[in-house]
């Protein structure tokens, strides 16, 4: 369910984060649902728990999950003011990424055609070639 990859420079618990937002906003992890309880995640990926619960714990603050007293953490369906809010930063961030795309010639065109391969699931092949590379 989760790849984790231990050479990386990334911290663990940021590679956690990013596959559980990927899992969340693809739509694979649906609201409400219920997530691998910290011990049970933590014996499974062999990974210490303090890591499962920083990532947990972060991803609450971010609103990605909530957690309910003694029964664990949860999938957050998302709430329009938090969309808003979120939304902003993210054209913040990708702002500052257009632009430095722009830079290396990054047309319109080719723009649109990654925003379509994204859109209907897949990856762009900029990415899997990125990802093969890394193998």
């Amino acid at each position: 369910m989760f790849e984790l990859d231990i050479r990386s420079r990334k911290p663990i618990y940021e590679q956690l984060m990013d596959n559980i937002k990927e899992l969340i906003v693809t739509g694979i992890l649906k609201p409400d649902e219920k997530l691998p309880s910290v011990r049970t995640l933590s014996q499974e990926l062999t990974v210490n728990p303090n890591t499962i619960q920083k990532a947990y714990r972060e991803l609450e603050r971010e609103g990605y999950l909530y957690s309910a007293s003694r029964k664990g953490y949860f999938v957050a369906p998302v709430d329009q003011v938090e969309q808003k809010d979120k939304l902003k930063e993210l054209k913040e961030t990708l702002q500052a990424l257009l632009k430095e795309a722009i830079y290396f010639g990054l047309t319109k065109e080719t723009l649109e055609e990654w925003f379509d391969e994204i859109k209907e699931g897949g990856e762009t092949d900029d990415s899997r070639q990125r990802s093969n590379e890394d193998v």
